[in-house]
């Protein structure tokens, strides 16, 4: 079984790795049941998608499978965990500790995933300390804002957490960009921008909702 290979394409479809997601996902489930082998007609089924994306998918990156045989489990699951980069730790920093970003500091299938939170800043630490470590049942290390750009360097963030009210959002990013944090994903419902070197994600729950919205009506 061939591993991954330089790109045949420069430009690779977002869609595509959402899918390479969705194919890791699943062949993790896989492999804790012990299956060894798989179709590309079996991990289309599972992920619900067809094979022949599936196949289209891994081609972008090398040929992984055996003809007549499938996809080793395990094998395939390492090379989608080396192109999306899960393959190693990324540490994270999380900014504002309300209601969202206490529950994402809680949430367990970061660790699974390799996305590990090193630290969290609020504008008034003390003021939630009590209520974090209440609620995850441990003491939680939470800095004040003004001392991002010394944490991150301390602890190696790479990867940023914004979940401050809309408009504390782009001047916690230029924060964040100050420090070099290279990756920012923007859970606050606001429009904010990074230079060009940082990639910026936003997760607009609403703009979801609204597209679920529109297909419930049509």
């Amino acid at each position: 079984m061939k591993g991954v290979t330089k790109l045949k394409y420069q430009k690779i479809p977002e869609a595509t790795i959402r899918r390479l997601s969705r194919y890791s996902r699943c062949l993790e489930e896989m492999e804790e049941k012990g299956e060894k082998v798989v179709s590309s007609a079996q991990l289309a089924n599972k992920c619900i998608v067809n094979a022949a994306q599936v196949r289209k998918d891994l081609a972008y990156f090398g040929e992984f499978g055996i003809r007549g045989v499938g996809y080793y489990v395990r094998d395939l699951l390492n090379n989608i965990k080396k192109i999306l980069g899960s393959n190693k730790e990324w540490r994270m920093a999380l900014v504002g500790v309300g209601n969202l970003g206490s529950s994402l500091l809680d949430y367990k299938d970061f660790l699974k995933q390799n996305y590990t939170i090193v630290a969290s800043f609020d504008i008034d630490p003390p003021k939630v300390i009590g209520r974090v470590s209440e609620k995850l049942g441990k003491p939680v290390e939470v800095f004040h804002i003004n001392k991002i750009k010394e944490v991150v360097k301390e602890r190696k963030i790479e990867i940023g957490l914004i979940t401050t009210p809309p408009s504390e959002a782009q001047s916690v990013a230029d924060l964040l960009v100050e420090a070099e944090v290279k990756g920012i994903l923007n859970f606050a419902p606001a429009q904010i921008t990074v230079p060009e070197g940082f990639v910026l994600k936003d997760v607009f729950f609403t703009t979801i909702l609204d597209n679920l919205a529109y297909l419930l009506s049509n």
